[in-house]
């Protein structure tokens, strides 16, 4: 049997169920197996380079206040320093965004197999046995409840 994967780079609906687009093919199947998975990604801060130079700059002003002479312009050097290392440590912010799949393995009405992986539609659950449409997009397949 032939075996296809299509998966959701964005693990995101690409288009929205209230938009029409072009359908390149649509075939007709039935759910054999279900899989609950979790895309995990890491997304980091792109401030990070003007938090540190904002602390850099904060520090300085708050180092220049202190001394006179040359040694209030050590102070706003050392200011300026650990006000910049102090952003880098704080600001240095990492989340984690977790995407919600579902894995589908739909026995199609030709014979042939395909493994579907999309987003997880709460509006749309699937159980074993359901009666499926696989809609064929330009550049991705969703797979919707047959109606």
């Amino acid at each position: 049997m032939l075996l296809m994967a299509a998966v959701s780079t964005s693990a995101s609906a690409a288009y929205d169920r209230n938009q029409a687009v072009p359908v390149e093919k649509v075939v007709y199947g039935q759910v054999e197996s279900i899989k609950h998975v979790t895309q995990t990604q890491l997304v980091e801060d792109r401030n990070l380079g003007w938090k540190t130079f904002g602390g850099a700059l904060i520090g300085g002003v708050v180092g220049h206040q202190f001394g006179g002479g040359s040694g209030q312009d050590v102070a706003t050097v050392l200011g300026a320093l650990l006000g910049g290392a102090a952003a880098n440590q704080y600001g240095n912010s990492t989340r984690t965004l977790e995407y919600k799949l579902i894995e589908m393995m739909i026995n199609l009405d030709d014979g042939t197999q395909v493994m579907v992986i999309q987003d997880l539609d709460p509006g749309m659950s699937f159980v074993a046995g359901d009666e499926v449409r696989v809609v064929y997009l330009k550049g991705y397949v969703r797979v919707d409840i047959a109606m």
